[in-house]
Parts: C-alpha cells; structure tokens; sequence
C-alpha cells in the first residue's frame, strides 16, 4: 500500500469523566463488604495509621457493619441498581454530545465499578489525547475530591503515554450551582402540602480535625448554605450527617439537630442535600427515612426530604456549565 493510502489518522478526541463516590454491587451483605473494605482502606477516608487502623476495620467493622448497610441499601435501591450509580449513569449519558463531536463523556465511581483507571483507558483508547476529571463534588474535600484525582493519578502513572489531564475545581459558589440549587428547592417546596417552619441543608460530615488540618470542606458547605439562604430568601438551618466512630466531627450534626427542633417550635420541616449531586444511600435512606422518623418520635408532624439536583433539568444545566468552562481552549466548537 502506498503512503497516500494510508486512511486518514482521525482527530485527537476529548475526554470528560464525571466521577462519583460508588457504590456496592448488590445491596447484600458480601457486596457491601467489598465495597466498605476499598473505601475504608483509603488513607485520604480514615486518617488514623495503618497499623491502628487495620485490625479495627478487619476484626471489627468489616464482621459488624455489612448487614446493617446492607439493610440501608435494600430500602432504596432500584431496578436498575443503586441510586447513585444509576443517576451518575443517567447524567451522563445525557451529556453525551452536548460538548461537539470531538468530546466523549464516560463516568467512573472512586470505589466500585466502574473503576476510574478503567474508565481512563477506555477514554484513551478511543482517541482521547486530553481528559477533564470531573469529581462529582461542589465542596472540596480530602476525603472526595482529592481521593478521587489520586486514583486517577495513580492510574495515568501506569500509561506510557498519557493525556494531557486538567481536573475540575470544587463549584461550591458558583452562581449557576447556587441557582439551580434554588431553583429546586423552590419548585419542591411548591410542591408540598405544607409550609414548612425551616428548611435545613444537611451536608455531609467529616472529623473535625480535618478542618484544623486545612482543608477547606467545612468553609465550602457554609458558604453554599449562605449563599443558597440569601437566593431563597430564608435562612437555613444547617448541620452535618453521617458521623462514624467516636472523634469529634463538624458540628451541628444532623440527627441531633432534627431531635431538638420539635422541641424549639419547629413542627414541619424540609429537608435538601446541597453536597450531593445525585440522591444516595445517605440522602434516600438516612435522610428520608431515618431523618423524618427522628424529627417526627421528637415531636415534629410534617417533613419533607428535597431532592438533589440529580439528573434533572438542574443537574444537567449546572453540570454541563461548569464542564464548559473548564474545557475552555480545548474545544475547537462552541
């Protein structure tokens, strides 16, 4: 064959990769094992050292705490499999080709499948000489953000040939985020057949030491509070969930909090998760269920949970918004 025959080499591809937490395979007590034993092992998750930390997570919490979330799984997991696997799916199967034809949109969960190296060589493979990581997270933390780049990292460090990498930066106050956070708080509250006495923002927890470390999560979530209360025009009541272990964690939490309201007056509530781009085990089941059987054995007699931004219209607008700005002189269509 002649030079001249040769077909033409195809134009160099761009990757997105939206990433999110994971999620077991099944929502059975092997499954959720698996799952808990990679993401407990992750030193960015569980600052304690190795040698203190080992026999804790695989004599203690690896034989006790399976059947208990996998209790918590089974009551909002759905036909097509785990909320935050299917939604994250979703969003981005709606992404595709919303870039120009020359941007690929995959996703990838930090722990679970499917797995961010794998994603990345896939990405690669057909074509893609540039890729944005795009952690699925508004608020920067340690245990999220930078867990999730780290995998990613540690995977292109196996690549002779790698991409060119840029990562998305946290969009905890950006004002497309803040705007369609309101725009669905307000169209869930009109939807209630109630006026609630408060609306909280239950945003995930993490130790306190973190935040004396620096990291800048706590600050994120209460500059997303303050910015949301002042789009919506009412003031949030704001606490942290999911607290694990004895340390001291970021205060006020969430269940304490929804125990003490009824008693300060606060009958009816609602309920939203502005750290969560998509619904989840600790949003559907902690929140939803758990949070209102706390809030109403207090005392309380309506609450709502709000959904997240989630694969709607919102999600999809905020999340293809902050991907268009960062893929910025990579893209060669508008």
């Amino acid at each position: 064959m002649k030079p001249a025959d040769h077909p033409p080499v195809p134009a160099p591809k761009i990757g997105v990769l939206l990433i999110n937490l994971g999620t077991p395979d099944a929502a059975e007590a092997g499954a959720v094992r698996r799952y808990l034993a990679e993401f407990l092992s992750d030193p960015r998750v569980v600052e304690i050292p190795r040698l203190l930390w080992t026999p804790i997570l695989h004599g203690i919490i690896l034989r006790t705490r399976p059947a208990k979330s996998a209790h918590a799984y089974r009551q909002v997991w759905r036909e097509d499999g785990s909320p935050l696997a299917a939604i994250t799916r979703a969003l981005a199967d709606k992404l595709k080709g919303r870039f120009g034809p020359e941007v690929l949109v995959d996703h990838a969960m930090r722990y679970g499948r499917p797995a961010i190296g794998e994603r990345l060589a896939a990405l690669k493979d057909q074509g893609c000489e540039r890729i944005l990581l795009a952690p699925l997270y508004p608020q920067y933390c340690a245990a999220t953000t930078a867990t999730a780049n780290d995998a990613a990292f540690a995977a292109l460090a196996g690549m002779r040939w790698q991409p060119a990498i840029r990562t998305l930066p946290p969009y905890h106050d950006d004002p497309a985020y803040i705007a369609a956070l309101a725009a669905s708080v307000r169209a869930s509250l009109a939807a209630l057949d109630f006026e609630p006495d408060a609306v909280m923002a239950s945003f995930h927890g993490m130790p306190q030491r973190t935040l004396t470390l620096g990291d800048p999560y706590h600050c994120h979530c209460r500059k997303t509070a303050r910015l949301l209360s002042d789009a919506l025009g009412r003031e949030l009541v704001v606490a942290f969930q999911s607290r694990f272990g004895r340390a001291q964690w970021l205060e006020p939490a969430t269940d304490t909090t929804l125990a003490a309201l009824p008693g300060q007056g606060v009958k009816r509530i609602a309920v939203v998760a502005p750290g969560f781009a998509a619904d989840c085990v600790e949003t559907l089941e902690e929140l939803a269920i758990r949070g209102r059987e706390t809030f109403l054995a207090a005392g309380g007699t309506h609450f709502a949970y709000l959904p997240c931004l989630n694969d709607g219209p919102d999600g999809l607008s905020v999340t293809e918004s902050v991907i268009i700005r960062e893929l910025e002189g990579w893209r060669t269509v508008s």
